[in-house]
C-alpha cells in the first residue's frame, strides 16, 4: 500500500486493504475499520458496531471481485453492485491530493450503499481502462494477500515485492539443490 495517489488509482488499495484488513481479522471492529476509513480519505462516518457488521457483510461482494480472472464474470459482478448500489459520481479534491472521481451516497443510504457504489464504481473503471481483471491474490505460497496491478509490462503475481523475491530465491534455491 502506498500513500502517493499517483501510485494508488482510483483509490483502488483501499479496496484491497479493507480486503486484506477483513482476510486478516474478519471480525475487525469498528475502530479498525473507522481507522482504515480515515487513512484512505474515506467519508466521515462514525461507524457504531453495526456498522462494522454491515461493512463486513458488505465487503464480501468486493473481495469476491478481486478473487475473479474472467473479465465477463467481473462485468457481470460489477455491473449487479451498480444496479444495486447506483454511483452519484462527484469530483473530490482530499486534503494534498488533486481532483478526484468518488460517489455520494444518497442522504437516506448509509454505509453499505456508499461502500459498494464507490467500490464497483472504482473496479469497473479499472477493468474497462485494462480490459483486464487487474487485480488479484498474491501467487506466494501462504500469502493470499490481494493487489492492485499497477504495472504497465506483465501481470503482477504477487502483492509485495517481499513476496516476489522470495518465491524467486525459494526457486533459486531449489534449481540449485537439484544441480
Amino acid at each position: 500500500m502506498t500513500d502517493d495517489p499517483a501510485a494508488n488509482p482510483r483509490g483502488l488499495h483501499f479496496i484491497t486493504d479493507l480486503a486484506n484488513t477483513l482476510h486478516d481479522n474478519p471480525q475487525a471492529q469498528a475502530a479498525d475499520l473507522q481507522a482504515l476509513l480515515e487513512h484512505h480519505g474515506g467519508p466521515p462516518f462514525r461507524l457504531t458496531d453495526t456498522d462494522a457488521r454491515e461493512l463486513r457483510e458488505a465487503a464480501r461482494h468486493i473481495t469476491r471481485i478481486l478473487t475473479l480472472h474472467d473479465e465477463d464474470q467481473a462485468a457481470a459482478a460489477i455491473n449487479a453492485l451498480l444496479d444495486r448500489h447506483p454511483p452519484h459520481p462527484r469530483l473530490v479534491r482530499l486534503p494534498g491530493r488533486p481532483w478526484s472521481l468518488h460517489t455520494q451516497a444518497p442522504p437516506t443510504a448509509g454505509l453499505t450503499h456508499w461502500l459498494l457504489s464507490t467500490c464497483a464504481l472504482a473496479l469497473g473503471l479499472w477493468l474497462s481502462e485494462r480490459g483486464t481483471c487487474a487485480w488479484g491474490r498474491c501467487a506466494a505460497p501462504g500469502c493470499d494477500r490481494f493487489y492492485i496491478d499497477t504495472g504497465r509490462r506483465t501481470p503482477q503475481r504477487f502483492c509485495t515485492p517481499r513476496c516476489a523475491t522470495r518465491v524467486r530465491v525459494a526457486a533459486h534455491r531449489a534449481r540449485n539443490a537439484d544441480g
